[in-house]
């Protein structure tokens, strides 16, 4: 799959995620809907990377340490998957730091554990 519009490569992320959720329902651990959306995305033939390595550095370069964020999809796109009753706040900035410390723009929050899906997407803009 070519690269896409970081907004039509969102919807291709939220479409596939409601078909895992219509059909797994909640209730699963968190792995089980990780690899369900990779095994999907890549069907699509839409580049996904698991449990892809960040790091985090001082303000003078010291590496501070590591974290991995669930999803690194065409190489452009954080996604953090989530298996709980319902997203927090802990959740959001979680994955703010992810991209603050990656510099990656755009990410997508999910959970699977709800009995609605729920989806959130975040552009991190370091230009203000």
């Amino acid at each position: 799959m070519q690269k896409q519009d970081i907004k039509q490569l969102c919807d291709v992320i939220r479409e596939t995620s409601f078909d895992i959720h219509c059909y797994h329902r909640s209730g699963h651990l968190e792995k089980i809907y990780e690899n369900a959306l990779v095994y999907r995305l890549e069907k699509k033939g839409i580049k996904v990377e698991q449990q892809y390595p960040l790091s985090v550095y001082d303000e003078d370069g010291t590496l501070l340490g590591d974290f991995y964020a669930d999803l690194f999809v065409d190489e452009r796109l954080i996604v953090e998957v989530k298996a709980c009753k319902a997203l927090a706040n802990e959740h959001t900035a979680q994955l703010l730091g992810y991209l603050r410390a990656s510099r990656i723009e755009d990410g997508v929050l999910i959970n699977f554990g709800a009995p609605k899906l729920q989806i959130r997407k975040y552009v991190l803009n370091n230009d203000f």
